[in-house]
């Protein structure tokens, strides 16, 4: 099909689409209540339902006094429950998929429901919508001239009792349209190898042969995968492999310790990335302008949005406000209900606003995931900006990095200790320690105030780690590829820990 006639049916679907879009955007606060009402009304009759008498909710305040916010282990039994086939109990549809996630890399495993609702109304709904913005913003795309390259952590899909469990990105492939696979590469049968590094070989294989014109996957991954098909082919950039490439659509974690290796691999100038921001709970958020770092909040994908301001999160004076409610530029934990049954639920994100106006958000880090040990309360986004100002000083690359406190004992004060894995190491490494330490000061007072002459916190202890550590830590822990993390910050030493033992 001739490109003008492809984007003109894309335009067609947007101006339907931009309708709806056009509505939130106008009156967000009316359509996330209209929402919230919906999902109270379908689920009235289910076992949480009727727990909390969803029927006889009439208004917001009603709804945050009767149902508690929750956690996975708050709502893992009844999960567990639907697993093994039990019908009504906190959606009123059955309930087939399950997403397993482990959110980080402790070997704990949640499996995340996954309604009919979610795949059309969120997920899919949201996978147009991302092309359609794209091609709004990029008339003369060609994007479907040639195939998206897909990298998921897809595995094989786990039958378990009538009810089915696996990698999100394999329950989407699992269900997509038929035509969709003729569009993408590599293959489905690829795509849901079990096995990375069995997989990624045969994903270079694969892809080289290809005319692959968009990219879309996790960063950290997607590296790994970019640069064995360089290997592969020994061409110095991509687009001696793949001349047609236009775009990357990227989410999972955060691009910004990435950045210089992707323009080393991907040296044009109008070379676009697209940033999403979803997890196995739902599709939040997407980049719908081009050279933007800001995400339009969806509003209208089936999930209601709670937020907890991060100063008083975990604590006794803890707020939980709707959307009408939160500000700019605060640190917000995310609270969501869904149409798959998830009620009041905190997912471990945390967001910042960049605008009310329309909502556009910035992913800042995890609740878990930030050092709070002497009340410097840093976090992913402070550490981001500082290594990227070090490493841009030094001419260094970053492959992994992650940190944790050392807690006080008798006289000693405390400090942070970092253990960091570099494609380019510094010349100096001093003098990379020195810089890290002032550009955290820098974007972090509280940091700032207890590192002021020594107060509170020492200089950081860094460690330089060997070739491949965090590869081969992850791969201990069979985490390798998908949507795994290496934990960035922690409060605890574990993590820390056990890498430092295998640095050795």
């Amino acid at each position: 099909m001739p490109i003008p006639i492809v984007n003109s049916i894309a335009s067609w679907f947007l101006k339907k689409r931009f309708h709806q879009i056009d509505l939130f955007l106008k009156y967000p606060v009316e359509v996330q209540e209209e929402l919230l009402h919906n999902l109270l009304d379908k689920a009235k009759n289910t076992e949480v339902g009727k727990q909390y008498d969803f029927s006889s909710i009439k208004n917001y305040d009603e709804f945050t006094r009767r149902i508690p916010i929750t956690t996975y282990e708050d709502n893992e039994v009844r999960i567990e429950r639907a697993r093994k086939g039990e019908t009504n109990i906190f959606w009123p549809k059955p309930i087939k998929w399950f997403a397993k996630s482990s959110g980080t890399t402790s070997a704990k495993s949640k499996f995340i429901p996954v309604s009919d609702e979610s795949l059309e109304n969120c997920h899919y709904a949201a996978s147009k919508d991302l092309l359609c913005m794209y091609l709004n913003n990029n008339p003369d795309s060609q994007l479907f001239l040639g195939k998206g390259l897909r990298l998921g952590g897809s595995k094989e899909l786990y039958k378990d009792n009538g009810t089915v469990y696996g990698d999100l990105s394999a329950i989407l492939i699992d269900n997509m349209p038929f035509w969709a696979e003729f569009s993408s590469t590599p293959s489905n049968e690829v795509s849901l190898m079990g096995d990375w590094e069995t997989k990624l070989d045969a994903i270079v294989n694969q892809t080289v042969k290809e005319k692959v014109t968009s990219l879309a996957g996790v960063p950290s991954w997607m590296l790994v995968l970019l640069n064995a098909v360089a290997e592969k082919t020994g061409k110095e950039n991509l687009f001696e492999i793949w001349p047609s490439l236009e775009v990357y659509f990227h989410g999972g974690v955060s691009f910004e310790p990435y950045v210089d290796q992707y323009k080393k691999l991907l040296p044009r100038d109008n070379f676009r990335y697209y940033e999403i921001y979803n997890a196995s709970e739902g599709f939040f958020a997407i980049q719908d302008q081009n050279s933007s770092n800001e995400l339009l909040l969806m509003l209208d994908y089936g999930i209601f949005y709670e937020f907890i301001p991060m100063d008083t999160y975990g604590t006794p004076e803890e707020q939980v406000i709707p959307l009408s409610e939160v500000e700019k530029d605060k640190n917000y934990a995310i609270v969501i209900t869904t149409n798959a049954g998830l009620w009041r639920y905190k997912i471990g994100d945390t967001v910042r606003f960049t605008s009310i106006d329309p909502y556009r958000i910035k992913v800042t880090g995890r609740t878990k995931h930030h050092i709070n040990a002497f009340g410097e309360e840093l976090i992913i986004e402070n550490v981001e900006a500082a290594l990227r100002k070090a490493t841009h000083l030094t001419q260094t690359e970053i492959v992994d990095y992650t940190a944790a406190p050392i807690f006080m004992e008798g006289r000693e004060k405390g400090a942070h200790e970092w253990i960091i894995e570099f494609k380019t190491p510094p010349e100096d490494f001093e003098f990379f320690c020195q810089l890290l330490d002032k550009a955290l000061q820098e974007v972090n007072s509280d940091y700032e105030a207890k590192r002021n002459n020594n107060t509170t916190l020492k200089a950081p202890t860094i460690h330089c780690a060997r070739e491949r550590l965090f590869y081969d830590w992850l791969k201990d822990k069979n985490k390798l590829g998908g949507q795994h993390k290496v934990p960035r910050l922690s409060n605890s030493r574990r993590y820390l820990e056990e890498l430092l033992l295998l640095n050795r």
